[in-house]
């Protein structure tokens, strides 16, 4: 049933961004006066299509390989390849016989279509939910082996990178990895110290999961009604110190310590006050003792409908910048990103296991910014690619041949599928794992 929902949120969150994206080049190509033949959301190879029927010059449909969608469009090379066309006289209502800027504003209609769509979802995420995140002021962290490595402990509090002073916990990895920073100063129990950041083990902080947890006390909140330690005599706020003798400093500490004595019994040292004290409990067979914790609780910035408008603009910007900067490591192969990338399969494990409106939203509007970005890049067969050479039309003023353009064409198609092995082939090897 997971597996169900989480298909069902990656194909709707395709299907959303695919039709927002060609709904772009279609709506400019319309204001220009510009024939478009076909409208597709997914591939219709073969010929083959679930659904198709014709309104006006244009066929609309949905294709039965879901790895895209296309919008034809007279009188363009495109991935459709239809050199034939190409070889006819010109005609009026072809993309080829119109002005430079207005198929430059044709191509550049699914990215801005794209950024639109981010800024006005984050803008209904803010009037709705408002900002939510673990602040990470005076938290502190639980390290993996990657971390301990690099020098961090158990307990420590990140105060800066550099200069940046980190404002969500859950972010702190990210800015690690994309702010090239070389000192992270540290608070530990009193002392404040600065680590060097060695940048040879940038690659492992790329693929390294959860460098930095957040250190939960163990301070009991409430038990499980009706478990085996309902009356045990545990109390809320008290502040479990150790089970049968073996220090614990943060819930983490415990989990291996109790999966150890699972279906036994432990003894707990608690403090409650002023007082320690030692009481039995009982563990399950999970490893569990059926204790609920206090637990941090996020930030949360609430904005009126005016007010979520340039809070939604700000955090478009922030997001842009945020996959400017991951695009910048994925482009520089020292740095090990390229084994992040993923396809479809990594895509569905982003989203929940159950419906949230909130993450899904979220997710939704990440991935708008995420394929408005990436076509822009400047490679052949992408909007940035037919940007590039339409731009250096309009300085030059020579339009490169449709020979040109169809070889073009073609080699980005090849770098297109090569990023598709690779990124499946990133997560073949992760499920492998």
């Amino acid at each position: 049933m997971v597996i169900l929902i989480k298909a069902l949120q990656v194909v709707l969150a395709l299907s959303i961004l695919i039709f927002i994206h060609e709904l772009g080049h279609f709506l400019w190509a319309k204001i220009f006066g510009i024939r478009v033949e076909k409208f597709y959301l997914f591939f219709d190879a073969g010929g083959k299509a679930l659904l198709r029927f014709r309104k006006g010059e244009t066929e609309f449909g949905i294709g039965w390989v879901p790895l895209g969608g296309y919008c034809k469009i007279a009188g363009m090379v495109d991935e459709s390849m239809d050199m034939e066309q190409m070889k006819r006289d010109p005609q009026p209502w072809e993309f080829r016989t119109h002005p430079a800027w207005q198929r430059f504003l044709v191509m550049a209609g699914g990215v801005l279509n794209n950024f639109i769509f981010a800024v006005l979802v984050y803008i209904g995420i803010m009037a709705g939910w408002g900002k939510s995140y673990f602040s990470n002021d005076g938290a502190r962290i639980y390290v993996n082996d990657l971390a301990y490595e690099m020098g961090f402990r158990n307990g420590d509090r990140i105060l800066r990178f550099d200069d940046y002073e980190p404002e969500d916990f859950f972010m702190l990895q990210a800015d690690l990895a994309r702010r090239d920073v070389h000192n992270a100063i540290i608070l530990r129990g009193d002392d404040t110290l600065s680590l060097y950041i060695d940048h040879s083990l940038l690659p492992e902080v790329i693929n390294s999961p959860l460098m930095f947890d957040m250190a939960i006390p163990f301070v009991v909140d409430s038990l499980v009604a009706g478990g085996a330690n309902a009356s045990c005599g545990l109390q809320r706020g008290d502040a479990v110190i150790a089970f049968d003798g073996e220090s614990v400093e943060f819930v983490q500490d415990s989990r291996e310590l109790l999966y150890g004595h699972r279906g036994g019994q432990v003894e707990a040292t608690v403090l409650r006050g002023a007082d320690t004290l030692c009481m039995n409990v009982q563990v399950d067979t999970a490893g569990h003792i059926g204790v609920l914790l206090q637990m941090p609780r996020p930030e949360v910035k609430e904005y009126t409908l005016l007010e979520a408008v340039p809070a939604g603009v700000e955090l478009t910007g922030r997001t842009i910048g945020g996959y400017l900067q991951d695009l910048k490591l994925l482009a520089t192969p020292s740095t090990g990103a390229y084994k992040s990338v993923g396809s479809f399969i990594a895509m569905g494990q982003v989203f929940p296991s159950s419906w949230n409106w909130y993450q899904f939203l979220q997710i939704l509007a990440l991935l708008s910014i995420m394929l408005a970005v990436m076509n822009m890049l400047p490679i052949p067969a992408l909007d940035g690619g037919h940007m590039v050479f339409t731009i250096y039309e309009m300085i030059t003023g020579r339009k490169p041949s449709d020979k040109f353009l169809a070889v073009m064409q073609i080699m980005g198609m090849v770098i297109l599928l090569a990023l598709m092995m690779l990124a499946f082939g990133n997560d073949i090897g992760r499920l492998l794992k």
